[in-house]
């Protein structure tokens, strides 16, 4: 459930985390739009049938699923954190944490190139979004207030992705 306090940290994290420390992950800064081309693509029926809807407004409309809401935020076993879209290995579990603000949360990729970044604007903040480098789904934002030893915190929604134990 989205709660006023849920929001006002959202804003706080968004202004204060900015997009500066997460360079190295960071495209080029253009938007996806219609000409981008990822190994995994899919027509937008495709992608419909192959996602169940929370998953699909997440990552093909870059929504953002409820904090608290997904049983990945409690997943605490050995294994891999995979995009949902196409099965990509994202995160590790021995870099996930709890950042307590409700959602999955890592301080590092399991491979940079996993993941892509981008500039993301909207709501009033500077963030910088995180895209599946394979299919192009939105998985979430990264801020600069994560833990040692990188400083970041990837902020994933649980329904982007899947948990494969080791």
């Amino acid at each position: 459930m989205t709660t006023r306090r849920n929001v006002l940290l959202g804003a706080v994290f968004g202004v204060l985390g900015g997009a500066g420390a997460w360079t190295a992950y960071t495209a080029s800064g253009a938007p996806n739009n219609s000409t981008d081309t990822f190994p995994v693509s899919h027509t937008d029926a495709e992608w419909r049938q192959l996602l169940s809807p929370a998953a699909y407004d997440v990552l093909r409309n870059a929504g953002t699923e409820h904090p608290y809401s997904s049983p990945l935020n409690d997943e605490h076993r050995t294994g891999t954190f995979a995009c949902a879209g196409c099965g990509q290995a994202l995160f590790s579990s021995t870099t996930k944490f709890d950042s307590g603000t409700g959602w999955p949360s890592f301080y590092k990729p399991i491979d940079d190139k996993a993941i892509i970044g981008r500039p993301d604007n909207s709501l009033g903040m500077e963030r910088t979004e995180v895209l599946c480098s394979r299919c192009g789904g939105h998985l979430g934002h990264v801020f600069d207030d994560g833990p040692p030893p990188t400083g970041l915190r990837f902020c994933m929604n649980g329904v982007a992705m899947t948990f494969q134990p080791a």
